[in-house]
């Protein structure tokens, strides 16, 4: 089996955030054909079309580590029933200038966990409009909405609950099957 990169971005910039827990589970539960690292966006500035003709370090290397994955992987809080506003600046700094759209053709995934009894099912409905748009191909199925319970992953991305393990671990065993079809129709750099 090929193994591939999958770039995640942890959607909430708080240390303690539960959605860091859930990519380390994720991380933890990966199969050995995915290789996952982190794509941290919090010392980027505030997107503007000011900045296109000239991007500042930090953005080039941003723009640089998703081009050196094979996938995206997205795991966000929800903010207000949508995505938190340091993720969106980054996905605007990654699509950006015209043209140059960092997610063109990149496959994605997103997940994502809350207290709530939904999820994220709302956040994860407004990144998926919003990474149609910047043309990546998404997997849509297994949606997955973690409804986060006091102890259920530890700090260190442990899951304490043998039918959530099994669940996102076979969501990692799906998303790399979504990533090898994509890749097949739409290998790197063509």
């Amino acid at each position: 089996m090929t193994t591939y990169k999958v770039g995640y971005f942890v959607g909430s910039l708080a240390k303690a955030s539960l959605n860091r827990k859930l990519a380390r589970a994720l991380v933890n539960l990966a199969p050995p054909t995915l290789v996952l690292t982190e794509i941290p966006f919090k010392d980027l500035p505030l997107y503007s079309y000011d900045y296109d003709a000239d991007f500042p370090p930090v953005a080039r290397a941003f723009k640089q580590a998703i081009a050196d994955v094979d996938a995206v992987l997205f795991v966000t809080p929800e903010y207000n029933r949508t995505i938190p506003g340091g993720l969106k600046n980054a996905i605007d700094w990654a699509s950006r200038p015209w043209g140059k759209n960092s997610f063109s053709r990149k496959p994605s995934a997103v997940i994502g966990t809350s207290p709530g009894a939904i999820g994220t099912a709302l956040a994860q409905q407004s990144l998926r409009s919003v990474m149609c748009f910047c043309n990546s191909p998404l997997m849509n199925a297994i949606e997955a909405y973690i409804q986060f319970t006091p102890g259920l992953i530890t700090d260190d991305g442990q899951v304490t609950s043998d039918a959530t393990a099994e669940f996102l671990r076979n969501y990692m065993r799906e998303l790399h099957l979504f990533v090898e079809r994509v890749m097949t129709v739409l290998p790197r750099g063509s």
